[in-house]
């Protein structure tokens, strides 16, 4: 089985976020969540492997907590 890949994997990170916050300008915040889990779940679908993808709610809920405390 796979491991999650947590070290950078985008030749421009920065220009995949200038275009993510650009695709939510003029959004609600429904709207912008709504976004948000669909884009979650064709970027799940596409990766297709149930445990990288538990690996990767593990990975982001620990982040959520620690910027929590």
């Amino acid at each position: 089985m796979p491991d999650l890949n947590l070290t950078r994997n985008l030749a421009d990170a920065d220009r995949f976020y200038a275009n993510l916050t650009a695709v939510h300008d003029g959004l609600s915040k429904a709207d912008s969540d709504a976004l948000n889990a669909r884009l979650i779940l064709i970027l799940a679908n596409h990766i297709g492997d149930e445990f990288v993808l538990e690996q990767a709610l593990i990975a982001a809920s620990e982040v959520s907590r620690q910027s929590v405390g």
